[in-house]
C-alpha cells in the first residue's frame, strides 16, 4: 500500500537527517532499478557517490511482468540487493511479498505515459482518444514494454476502447528494447512512460496520452528486506527524494514527489 501523504513526508524527513551523518567510506550498495526513474538516477548517482563515500553498483529488471528479469524474480532467487526502485506498482507487489524493509518506502517521481516516434519521423496527432484509436489501429507495429504501462495498456486501455484485437502490439521485457524497436524502424510507435523516452537517442516525443486513457506513473524506492547496508540505503532513499535531486527528475521527465511531500 502507498503511504499516506503526511507518512511519506515523515519518512523523507526521517531519511533526510540521515544525510547528514558521517559513513564508513567502504560502505557500499546494491541497488536494482527499473526504467522509468533511470534517467534521473544515472545522473544523480555521481554526486550521491561522492558526498556520500559510498560505492553503488547498479543492476536493472522490470517492474512487473514475467519471466526471469523481473526485479520480483531476481529478489525471490537470491540476487544480492539493498535498494530496488521500481513502479509503485511493482513495490505494492514486492511488499505484499515481504520483500521490504517495513517503512522504508518513498515516492520519488510520477511520469505520464506518451507515443514516442522514431527521430525525424511525423509526430501523430494523439491529443484525443478517437485520434490515438486511428493512430495505434493504423500501425504497423506498436511496441509497449512488458512491464506496468504495457500491462495497463494490453489488459485495460485497448479492451476498453474495443481495440485489443485490431492493434499489432509487441510488448518487450524492458523499455529500451522497445525503444530500439522503434529506432530500428521495426516498430511505428512506441507507448511508454515520459521518463523513458526523452533521454533516449533516435526516440521522440510526439505527445502525452489523453487523461481518459492515461497512467500517471508513479516511482518509489525502498530498502530490501535482508539487507546489510541499510544505513547506506536509507541515505540513497533520502537524497533520491530531496530538493537537490528534484531539477534532474524534472529534466528527466517526471515530477517529485518526495520533495512535494517533505514541504
Amino acid at each position: 500500500m502507498a503511504l499516506r501523504p503526511w507518512s511519506q513526508a515523515r519518512v523523507v524527513a526521517a531519511f533526510a537527517l540521515l544525510l547528514a551523518l558521517p559513513l564508513a567510506a567502504s560502505a557500499q550498495l546494491k541497488v536494482m532499478i527499473s526504467g522509468g526513474f533511470s534517467g534521473p538516477y544515472e545522473q544523480l548517482l555521481p554526486e550521491f557517490e561522492r558526498s556520500s563515500g559510498i560505492q553503488v553498483t547498479t543492476g536493472s529488471g522490470s517492474s512487473q511482468g514475467t519471466g526471469p528479469q523481473t526485479i520480483a524474480a531476481q529478489l525471490a532467487r537470491g540476487v544480492p540487493t539493498d535498494v530496488v526502485i521500481l513502479s509503485r506498482e511493482g513495490l505494492n507487489e514486492l511488499v505484499a511479498a515481504r520483500r521490504i524493509v517495513a517503512g522504508t518506502d518513498v515516492d520519488l517521481a510520477r511520469t505520464p505515459l506518451a507515443m514516442a516516434v522514431r527521430t525525424g519521423s511525423p509526430k501523430p496527432d494523439v491529443r484525443t482518444v478517437e485520434a490515438f484509436k486511428q493512430v495505434v489501429t493504423q500501425a504497423r507495429l506498436v511496441a509497449v514494454p512488458g512491464s506496468t504501462s504495457g500491462i495497463f495498456l494490453a489488459k485495460d486501455v485497448f479492451p476498453r476502447l474495443g481495440i485489443a484485437d485490431k492493434v499489432r502490439l509487441k510488448a518487450t521485457p524492458r523499455g529500451a528494447e522497445v525503444a530500439a524497436l522503434v529506432a530500428s524502424g521495426e516498430a511505428d510507435l512506441a507507448i511508454l512512460p515520459v521518463s523513458e523516452i526523452v533521454h533516449v537517442p533516435g526516440l521522440e516525443l510526439a505527445g502525452v496520452l489523453p487523461e481518459e486513457i492515461q497512467l500517471h506513473q508513479a516511482f518509489a524506492a525502498a530498502a530490501v528486506e535482508g539487507s546489510t547496508q541499510l544505513e547506506g540505503a536509507r541515505r540513497l532513499i533520502a537524497f533520491l527524494a530531496s530538493e537537490q535531486a528534484a531539477g534532474a527528475i524534472q529534466r528527466g521527465g517526471m515530477t517529485p514527489l518526495g520533495r512535494r511531500a517533505a514541504n
